[in-house]
């Protein structure tokens, strides 16, 4: 077996494992908000902005030959940014629907979300779990420093977008939730063992993907109710930004 491979399946297991037990980090559920969080979310807006928007560029490079090819939106220089633009929008629309149709607070804490909105939001992030579980196997850079990149920052990513779940749907994200996220993005490194796609649709998936990242790192640390520290999602942010620069 391959150093890919192990990190592949390390990366899995470490994905499972924060869905599965990410509960138990109660130093996390703090108000204001654990450094260690905003840490995690600094570092996920460092890959975001030194390591996925290029490579949403290159991503670009494929779109527009195969629309310049088929004669669609030819004169159109900004496809991928386009489509993870839209994939930003809906994930947004999914969040806001969880939020204005998921129950009022009550004192301190909030209503138990109904199960269809529960489930939609979860759906959601479900999809969202299996395309990265798939671009674990299929990414532009498929070189070992690009794949622990990768791992690290989405690693970070499930510990910070969990505890925004489990803080927005309590009990019922814990008993049904964190299962289904935790097989989720196994079941994406499945298909993206057994099947093989189109640079096209692989291009367009980790547009849609890269929409999707940008707003939840942003939606977990920018509003005010989170109180967020910004001196430790600074310090994430440079210190993973010059680890990927240093790496280059």
């Amino acid at each position: 077996m391959s150093v890919g491979s192990v990190i592949v399946l390390a990366t899995i297991a470490t994905f499972v494992l924060v869905h599965v037990f990410g509960n138990r980090l109660r130093f996390l559920a703090t108000t204001p908000r654990s450094v260690w969080l905003s840490a995690a979310g600094g570092v996920s807006v460092a890959y975001v902005f030194v390591h996925l928007l290029p490579e949403l560029a290159e991503h670009q490079e494929t779109l527009g030959e195969r629309a310049r090819d088929a004669g669609f939106f030819a004169s159109v220089e900004s496809h991928a940014y386009l489509i993870a633009l839209l994939g930003l929008v809906l994930f947004y629309g999914v969040e806001r629907f969880a939020r204005t149709a998921g129950g009022a607070r009550l004192g301190s804490g909030r209503a138990e979300t109904p199960l269809p909105v529960f489930w939609i939001h979860l759906g959601a992030f479900a999809i969202y779990n299996v395309l990265i579980g798939y671009l674990l196997v299929h990414r532009e850079e498929a070189d070992l420093r690009g794949l622990i990149i990768y791992a690290v920052a989405m690693s970070l990513h499930f510990v910070v977008n969990d505890q925004g779940l489990r803080e927005q749907h309590g009990s019922t994200y814990h008993r049904y939730g964190r299962w289904v996220l935790a097989v989720a993005p196994v079941a994406g490194l499945v298909i993206g063992v057994a099947t093989q796609v189109s640079p096209l649709l692989l291009s367009t998936l980790f547009a849609i993907l890269a929409g999707g990242v940008i707003l939840n790192v942003l939606k977990e640390e920018l509003p005010e109710e989170r109180e967020s520290r910004f001196a430790a999602f600074a310090f994430g942010t440079a210190l993973y930004a010059a680890l990927l620069l240093l790496t280059a």
